[in-house]
């Protein structure tokens, strides 16, 4: 069995902006900053994002700590709001649903998703998207564990638990456009195939350790054998 953990932004989808503009109205209601413009979200959990901006502004850990829960509540509102607006598109990047639909069909394949959004955060976006979260069965989402690379066992147990037998760790195989995704499962000796969707580039992923990398996923019988060889 292969347990196939796609991440989702810039790698299934680009949003537009809108959990960054979410975040940015949710960090200015609840600490009075908005954070540095400069920060990059990608290859981020949501709380390490929280956490990361507020420091920045001085904020201890104990304050930010208390302070999480209403703010990924406004996050969430606000998330919902940019995204039935309209005002932002949500776009599936090239070949993902076309992949997605051959993992399905492979007897020896469970999809998940590996992400730093937190769980209702995931479903808004993919759903924008038009994509059915039902489709991943094993997941582990930036609620589950604000540490990224602690992220691949949590998903590695969950489908230990929904196939009742032990998956080690080199029967995941991490789909992502950041170095994050490429390094996060290096602990339990998960693959790591990288997709310069995003903002880093093929050689970027290539020098962090990827198993393999693409431009796209376009190529769907490519990367298909990849992943099911990986």
């Amino acid at each position: 069995m292969r347990i196939v953990l796609f991440d989702i932004d810039g790698t299934i989808l680009r949003s537009g902006g809108v959990g960054r503009a979410a975040m940015e109205k949710a960090l200015e209601g609840v600490f009075g900053f908005s954070g540095n413009s400069e920060y990059h979200y990608d290859g981020k959990t949501d709380k390490q994002i929280v956490r990361e901006l507020m420091r920045i502004e001085g904020l201890s850990d104990e304050d930010i700590d208390a302070r999480m829960p209403e703010l990924l509540d406004l996050y969430l509102d606000g998330l919902h709001a940019e995204l039935a607006s309209g005002r932002r598109t949500v776009h599936v990047y090239d070949g993902v649903l076309e992949i997605l639909d051959e993992l399905e069909r492979e007897s020896t394949v469970v999809l998940g998703l590996l992400t730093g959004n937190i769980e209702q955060g995931a479903r808004a976006k993919l759903g924008a998207a038009g994509i059915d979260i039902g489709r991943f069965k094993v997941n582990a989402f930036g609620s589950d564990e604000e540490n990224r690379p602690r992220l691949p066992a949590v998903a590695q147990r969950r489908a230990t638990e929904l196939l009742g037998a032990d998956v080690s760790g080199d029967r995941l195989v991490v789909i992502g456009d950041t170095p994050a995704d490429i390094r996060c499962g290096e602990s339990i000796g998960a693959r790591a195939i990288g997709v310069a969707t995003g903002r880093y580039s093929t050689d970027d992923l290539r020098e962090h350790g990827a198993y393999a990398v693409f431009d796209t996923l376009a190529n769907t019988p490519l990367v298909l054998e990849t992943i099911l060889n990986a």
